[in-house]
């Protein structure tokens, strides 16, 4: 998959911008506030339909300081592009009308659930936010498994929506035993099977995949860092030890005082480790900048062997993670291997066009100001 143009309009900071690209390497390059992540992020909503700053959609429209100091907000905005699928070229077009919902269209045609648009455009973003996959809660962790595996498995996509409106059923109905002080087990006990279910295949596909990508992020673990550290990825789940019908029969005294869901794979985690211990325990910066950078090969490796598509791999302020040498190896190992289409943004020109010369594929680098 290659995108040979992109165009803007009225999207964040950009009132209208258009890119013809190298199939290969992309670099933008301008100060800090120019608007260079945002273009990346643009390229995101072309793989999964929305922002990976975590920003709504209407906060995504261009807006504007008029001469009398307010703001206006602009009525819309688009992202068009042509995209290289093997033999053919399609058109992928994404509207958010102020007024309206966002449309996601295929060749003029428009997508009946947004979600079936995942998978189409795979994408694997390496970022300064990636450090708070180790940092923050496990609900930033489920949430990273969970769109690795959406974009090899729609299948897995729809049990995970499924899931989750029948945990927010299930929750409003403890919420409202609560509030009108009565409860009914009978009625409760309907959500019983579909919970289990979904959440029953969720789980396995979850534990699957993690098995299948740790010898995975070990491999270029070793390579990125050079290292001797065995570095892993642990699946926890509470429905490693029970099943879920089990767990929800178990807790269901507790969920009625919390007044939500207390058990089950919405409450799964990831865990990090280094030679048996929390990699943000015990890891350097260092060690946790390579473990990180690992985690996305891993991550496009895996796209790769389960749906035959090179995603693209957009890097934003690499060089704040990593030294220009190790930029350069990870670039290399990415041609190496035919993982896909690059972009990539940088405060200095002049460092980019290096490190870009060292590796003799075909770029272009777009100064943006």
């Amino acid at each position: 998959m290659i995108i040979n143009k992109l165009s803007l309009i009225n999207f964040k900071s950009h009132s209208e911008v258009s890119f013809d690209f190298s199939p290969q390497i992309n670099c933008f390059v301008g100060n800090n506030g120019v608007g260079k992540t945002n273009i990346l992020d643009a390229l995101h909503y072309l793989s999964v339909g929305k922002s990976f700053l975590g920003n709504s959609d209407l906060n995504n429209i261009l807006s504007q300081k008029l001469e009398d100091g307010s703001q206006k907000t602009m009525d819309f905005f688009v992202i068009d592009s042509e995209i290289q699928n093997e033999e053919k070229e399609d058109l992928i077009k994404i509207l958010m009308p102020k007024e309206s919902k966002k449309v996601i269209k295929k060749n003029d045609k428009t997508y009946d659930r947004l979600a079936d648009h995942i998978g189409y455009l795979p994408s694997v973003m390496i970022s300064p936010y990636d450090s708070n996959l180790i940092s923050d809660s496990g609900e930033s962790r489920r949430k990273f498994l969970d769109a690795m595996i959406s974009q090899t498995d729609s299948v897995y996509l729809f049990d995970l929506i499924q899931y989750q409106k029948t945990i927010q059923q299930r929750n409003a109905l403890l919420k409202n035993f609560a509030k009108n002080r009565y409860f009914d087990k009978d009625s409760l006990e309907i959500y019983d099977d579909p919970i289990s279910n979904f959440g029953t295949r969720i789980f396995e596909k979850r534990k699957e995949f993690v098995e299948n990508l740790n010898p995975i992020v070990q491999h270029y673990y070793d390579i990125i860092s050079g290292g001797k550290e065995k570095v892993s990825v642990v699946y926890e789940s509470h429905l490693s030890e029970n099943t879920f019908q089990e767990l929800l029969s178990s807790s269901i005294d507790k969920d009625r005082v919390l007044t939500y869901t207390s058990k089950g794979i919405h409450k799964d985690d990831l865990i990090f480790e280094m030679n048996g211990n929390s990699i943000k325990k015990i890891g350097s910066q260092g060690q946790q900048k390579s473990f990180l950078v690992s985690l996305k090969l891993a991550q496009i490796n895996r796209i790769k062997e389960l749906t035959g598509k090179s995603p693209i791999l957009l890097l934003d302020d690499i060089f704040d993670k990593l030294d220009d040498t190790r930029v350069s190896q990870l670039i290399e190992l990415v041609n190496k291997e035919n993982f896909g289409q690059i972009f990539i943004t940088d405060t200095h020109k002049e460092r980019t066009e290096n490190v870009v010369k060292r590796i003799h594929e075909e770029s272009r680098i777009f100064e943006i100001s």
